[in-house]
Parts: C-alpha cells; sequence; structure tokens
C-alpha cells in the first residue's frame, strides 16, 4: 500500500503515487492551509462537517453496477452542487481526511467519486477508456436527478481522471456543467499520442511499464453478482477488493524481449497491456477506446492544467484550442482555459518556493491552484460572481526566468517560428565533436554517421516519464553531459547568446536521414545548455521511421536512401539566458523511456532478436536538417 501523506510532502515520490495522489486524493498539507487561511472573499470557506455515505451502488444503461462514495456538508442548504471524480484507483483513497473530498465538501459541495466500470468495488468489464463515455453521461445523469442535487455537475482530476472528463465533456451532458481537467492531454488524437503510451510510432515502455503493473491488472475480488445492493454494499466493506501484486523489479523488467510478454510474465495475467503494444497508432483499435478526437464536439467550461515535464503537454494545449474551436455555444467557446507548470505529470500543485524539477532549480513556481479550483467550481455551480472568467485564457510559468506569464491563446501572440539548422564537419558524435547550431542554413557539408545498437542503447536521464518509481527513472530536467560523451549521440551546439530568448510554443525538427536498416528510430533532444556547461534537456521526441508516411501505414526504408522524418517534439515555455547555449541532441535510441527498435523491419513488440543499424543525419543544401523553435519577441 503506498503511503499517500508522506508522498504528498516529496517532491521526488513515487509517479503512480503521483497519479493517484495529485489527481485528489489527499492534498498536500500547504494547500489546506492556504485555502484554510485565505483572506478571499470571493471563494467559499471551509464551513461544513462532513457526512460519508460508502459504496452507493449506481446502476448504469445495462445494470452493470458501479459502487460511488458520497460525501455530504452536513447542514448545507439543498439543493447542492456536485463535485464528480471517477477513477481506476480505488475511491477509498479519499476516505480519510484531509483530501480533496473533504476539503471540496466542507465548502458546501456533494462530492461523489466512483469507481469505474470493473475496478475495486464496480462491477463489469474493464478495458482502458472504453466504457468512459457512457458511464460518465450516466452517472452525471443519476447525480442530476437526486433531490440534494442542484444538478450543476462539476468533474474534477489528474491523468486518468482529467481524460475520462474530456471524454464526458464529448457527450455535451446538459448537466456537465464545468471541467478542470489536469494533465489530461494523453486523450487526443490516438495517432500521435494517447494514454497508450505511445509517441512517435515508439512505446513509452517506462511509464507503460510502471502503469500495467501497479494500476492496470484486471482481477478484483467482488461479492455475487446476484447479491442486492444492500448486502453488495455491506461485503465491500469488509473484502480486499484487489489482490496483492506481484513484487516486481522494473530495473530487469525493461530489458526483456519480446516486450508484448514484460506483464503477463512478471505475474499480470489479465491487463490491456498487450493490445496496447500490438497495434500501430493509427489502427482503428484506438478509436474503440473512445477517447477525444477532431470530430467531437464540446460545451462545458474547462480548466486544463499541466505542466511543461508531463508528457502530453502539447496534446493538452491543443485541446484548450480543440475544446474552444469545436464548441456548439459561446459558454464553451469563450470559457476555455489553461495554466501550465514546469514540473512533471500530475506535480504541478506541489510546486514550493523552491520548486525542483528533476535536479534543476525551477524557482518559486507556486500559484494559487487550489484556491482557483474553489472559484472555478463556485461560479460555476454555485452561481458566485467571483470573477473567475476574467483571468488570462492561458497562464504559463517561463522556466529559466522563473516567473508567471499570460496570453490570451496558444501559440502565442507574436510567436516567430525559426529555423536552427544541424551543422558539422561530419564528425558531430559526442559534445566533444565538430557539431553546431545556427539560424543559417547549410552547404552541402559531410553527413553524421553513427551506430545505434539496441543491445547498448542510449539511457533516458529525465524527461516527461510517470507512473514509475523516481529511482527506476526519474522525470524532469536532468543533467546530459554524460549522455552526450556517447559516440552515438550527435551533438549540435550554438554559440553562447548575446541576449536571451524565450522559446514557447509547439517544436519540432525535421530530420533528413539514412539507415542500412529497414527500420529504426531517430530521437531528438532540446537542451539547455548553462554557462557552466550542465547541460538541461527540455523536451524531446522520436520517431519510428516506419510511420514517416503516417501513422495509419508501415513504409520500410530503402538502404541507400535519403528519407525526411518529421518529429514532435511536443512543447515548451523556456528562456534561454544570456550566456547560455542552445543544443540539440540526435540519436537512434532514449531507453527505457522508449522501447528499443529491433531495427528489422518486424512487429518490434513480439521480437527478441535484432540487427544493429548504421545511421546518419544528412545536412545539405538540399537536405537541410533542422529544428523550429517558436521565438516569442518581446522586450523583459
Amino acid at each position: 500500500m503506498l503511503c499517500f501523506n508522506r508522498l504528498i510532502v516529496e517532491i521526488r515520490y513515487r509517479s503512480l503515487g503521483q497519479v493517484l495522489l495529485l489527481s485528489g486524493l489527499v492534498m498536500p498539507a500547504a494547500g489546506i492551509a492556504s485555502l484554510a487561511t485565505a483572506q478571499q472573499p470571493e471563494i467559499s470557506q471551509p464551513q461544513y462537517e462532513v457526512r460519508l455515505e460508502k459504496s452507493v451502488l449506481v446502476h448504469m444503461r445495462d445494470g452493470v453496477r458501479l459502487s460511488t462514495d458520497l460525501y455530504f456538508p452536513i447542514g448545507a442548504p439543498e439543493p447542492l452542487p456536485v463535485i464528480a471524480i471517477r477513477l481506476p484507483y480505488n475511491k477509498n483513497g479519499f476516505q480519510d481526511p484531509p483530501s480533496l473530498a473533504h476539503e471540496f465538501a466542507k465548502r458546501g459541495f456533494v462530492v461523489a467519486i466512483q469507481d469505474m466500470r470493473g475496478r475495486f468495488e464496480s462491477e463489469g468489464h474493464y478495458i482502458v477508456g472504453r466504457a468512459n463515455r457512457d458511464d460518465g453521461y450516466d452517472f452525471i445523469s443519476w447525480l442530476a436527478e437526486q433531490p440534494w442535487s442542484n444538478g450543476k455537475i462539476g468533474t474534477y482530476g489528474c491523468s486518468y481522471l482529467g481524460e475520462n472528463q474530456l471524454q464526458i465533456a464529448a457527450t455535451r451532458h446538459p448537466n456537465h456543467a464545468a471541467a478542470i481537467p489536469q494533465a489530461a492531454g494523453g486523450g487526443y488524437d490516438g495517432t500521435y499520442r494517447t494514454f497508450a503510451f505511445m509517441d512517435g510510432g515508439a512505446i513509452e515502455l517506462a511509464s507503460a511499464l510502471g502503469w500495467f503493473h501497479s494500476a492496470g491488472s484486471k482481477t478484483f475480488n467482488r461479492p455475487p453478482p446476484e447479491s442486492s445492493d444492500s448486502a453488495y454494499r455491506e461485503m465491500v466493506q469488509d473484502m480486499q477488493t484487489r489482490p496483492p501484486l506481484p513484487q516486481v523489479d522494473l530495473q530487469e523488467s525493461f530489458w526483456q524481449l519480446p516486450i508484448i510478454g514484460i506483464v503477463r510474465g512478471n505475474g499480470i495475467t489479465s491487463s490491456d497491456y498487450e493490445d496496447f503494444v500490438s497495434h500501430i497508432p493509427g489502427d482503428r483499435y484506438w478509436k474503440s477506446l473512445n477517447y477525444v478526437d477532431d470530430a467531437d464536439r464540446f460545451d462545458v467550461p474547462a480548466l486544463h492544467v499541466n505542466s511543461w515535464y508531463d508528457g502530453a503537454v502539447n496534446e493538452t494545449l491543443a485541446l484548450f484550442n480543440l475544446m474552444s474551436r469545436n464548441a456548439v455555444s459561446a459558454r464553451g467557446r469563450d470559457n476555455q482555459f489553461a495554466i501550465i507548470s514546469p514540473t512533471a505529470h500530475c506535480l504541478s500543485e506541489s510546486a514550493r518556493e523552491h520548486t525542483v524539477v528533476g535536479r534543476r532549480d525551477m524557482g518559486d513556481a507556486r500559484f494559487p491552484y487550489y484556491q482557483t479550483y474553489i472559484r472555478w467550481f463556485d461560479y460555476w455551480l454555485k452561481g458566485i460572481d467571483n470573477g473567475v472568467t476574467d483571468i488570462p485564457k492561458l497562464q504559463y510559468y517561463l522556466m529559466g526566468a522563473g516567473e508567471w506569464r499570460s496570453a490570451d491563446t496558444w501559440p502565442l501572440p507574436g510567436t516567430e517560428f525559426m529555423k536552427f539548422y544541424l551543422h558539422s564537419g561530419g564528425h558531430a558524435n559526442t559534445r566533444n565533436g565538430d557539431g553546431t547550431l545556427s539560424t543559417e542554413p547549410p552547404n552541402d557539408e559531410p553527413a553524421d554517421r553513427f551506430t545505434y545498437d539496441p543491445a547498448n542503447p542510449v539511457p533516458s536521464v529525465g524527461g516527461p516519464i510517470c507512473c514509475i518509481s523516481a529511482d527506476d527513472a526519474p522525470a524532469g530536467a536532468m543533467n546530459q553531459s554524460e549522455v552526450e560523451l556517447r559516440n552515438d549521440v550527435l551533438v549540435y551546439t550554438s554559440a553562447p547568446l548575446e541576449e536571451g530568448v524565450e522559446v514557447t510554443g509547439p517544436l519540432e525538427a525535421i530530420l533528413y536521414v539514412s539507415s542500412d536498416a529497414k527500420d529504426t528510430d531517430f530521437t531528438v533532444k532540446l537542451v539547455d545548455v548553462q554557462p557552466d556547461g550542465t547541460a538541461y534537456n527540455v523536451q524531446e521526441g522520436i520517431l519510428r521511421a516506419r510511420f514517416r508516411e503516417g501513422f495509419d501505414r508501415v513504409v520500410l526504408i530503402e538502404e541507400g536512401e535519403v528519407e525526411r522524418l518529421r518529429i514532435d517534439l511536443h512543447a515548451t515555455g523556456i528562456w534561454f539566458g544570456p550566456g547560455h547555449r542552445v543544443r540539440v541532441e540526435v540519436s537512434s535510441s532514449n531507453f527505457p523511456r522508449f522501447d528499443r527498435n529491433m531495427n528489422t523491419g518486424g512487429n518490434n513488440y513480439d521480437e527478441s532478436e535484432w540487427v544493429v543499424a548504421h545511421n546518419a543525419v544528412h545536412h545539405t543544401v538540399e537536405r537541410p536538417s533542422h529544428v523550429i523553435l517558436p521565438l516569442v519577441r518581446r522586450v523583459r
């Protein structure tokens, strides 16, 4: 059992705890103090004791019963607004105060927390994501029909809990009055990056193994299905619904081949992991999981919260735009807001006076998150005119500058997308090589070549990793200097900046590459080099070359042919100060964050044998490899 209270007060804790905790299970002590003492008349203050009604069974349209805890503010005048949280991680984690369930209820909200279908106390068969639209819709309908409800339902939660809110939002339930989806971008557009732990066609192996080993099992104990509602509720109070999970050494698991057998081989006999790793990103399978996409329409005001070192931050910002663009009324169109912190997955609220992300001190990244959440729900669910919709549409923390900035659009007004070209004399290998980066296009320069051996991949050092312990693969900003000494890492570095520059917005790389393998990966990493030489990773991406013509098809490499790759580097918000240098690393592996390409052109997920690939990056007049950085021009 994870110790949630201990995890709360530490910036470096196990990532499954991050998902569970900052999805709303337990509120950080500092957050409680700031709410309790806040002298802000525009937000409601704690004034009620809380009554908990456990394991109420809510019947779905197909008769499946989902177990729900209800937190009532004792003595609050009815009818009451409701905050709904649906999760796969065990609703009982909210029951002991201080938790957000208690804190919301103390302020006059009914809080309804539900185990998702097939999870813990709830009946039904669990498939990741698939039932969330229908079940979420039915849950909101049930809440709106209760005699104690005022019919205004808000939703809340991080990661999986946030993606579920987006799925509900796409149903446009008339009683869904407000949402706060946190770190929820992973549900957007199955062809690029989804909850499925996939990026550029590569499997996000470390995060996937961490999540499926700790949360993906479908094995649960429950009362007999013929039990009456009252008997069922009584039995689950004394039942260990989830059997103990097998102990797993993830560090060893990362190296196991084939990857499709890792989770089952480690004792998790029933999960969706095998389906997740065996379908290409453009497969119709992902549509069956019912995540949102460009075809959906929306009508719910949403406060999107994410962080620069979350793997889906760019998708969150794309959803911020999509839910406005595809809104069916002014209510949805004009009431999309976003807050982007500098932290890792689901850790925005953990910011302190010295917010350390990985190994980099980002400065004072505190933000009145919980006050803002209360104001948001007070406004939309209680009708309190507190001015919350007057805040900027986008608020983001500018790393490097150590300050919060705001804008009304994404990308930011005044953004100039500038090409930074790769240069070398053919020896960009390691940071001691001759690779440079500049805004001048290349002449006809010799290609940079390196060998990618799946037996000796480039190790992941920080980055957007979730769902595992920090010891297994720490997330965030880490010094890349040691990795940059490897001969299979090409390093391109700018001259020291005479003036600082803000790089905030979506990023991408265009590489012209060749290989003697039928398929291989290319990775790109943006790095901020400090004046003392410390090299902090900023953002990164990958593309499995077979998907260069689209994620719905496989096109293998022809030996000797030079191919153009577009690699999504997601998004960032950082100030490169005077004296800093901008650096780009290129390689063919980033392990264990991503699975290793076996280079054979086969399925990869079911292979245990590999070949060594000899890869090249070209930078000539006709093949100008470059990255595209969003420069924000403004006076500091």
